[in-house]
């Protein structure tokens, strides 16, 4: 079973993050250049929200808040849910499910480190089941 440091190894960009102070507009600018459903808030480095597509549809637009002027510290969500690196795939699926989120920041000693999303831990789970599969059917074929 693959650890989430395993797969941030095989992560591709860097980790990005964004201010509380900064904008929805900021935020969203730079997720869309990104391609991604999630950015990490942090203040003076640390971490202290995450801001997804669902903030964005539920907190400002079904609001009427603006995203221009609406500060991305005033719709994220603060409770955050972290897991570290040695934790395993399964581990970050349970999590997610009872949580009901689709991004987890990783932390490591303490600092930021990547962030997963449910897409990165079903694609490592069918990669190794896949594998498993091709193994079977060498064994099988000996």
């Amino acid at each position: 079973m693959q650890t989430v440091g395993q797969i941030l190894t095989k992560a591709k960009g860097a980790l990005v993050t964004i201010e509380a102070d900064a904008t929805v507009l900021d935020a969203l600018r730079i997720m869309a250049e990104r391609n991604i459903g999630a950015i990490p808030i942090t203040q003076g480095g640390k971490l202290t929200g995450i801001f997804t597509e669902r903030h964005y549809a539920r907190k400002v637009i079904l609001e009427g808040r603006q995203s221009v002027d609406t500060p991305v510290g005033d719709v994220m969500s603060t409770e955050v849910y972290t897991v570290e690196p040695s934790q395993s795939v399964d581990e970050c699926m349970s999590l997610m499910t009872e949580h009901r989120v689709r991004h987890l920041p990783v932390m490591g000693g303490g600092e930021l480190i990547g962030i997963v999303s449910i897409g990165d831990l079903v694609k490592a789970t069918i990669a190794e089941h896949e594998q498993t599969i091709d193994e079977l059917t060498r064994y099988i074929g000996s």
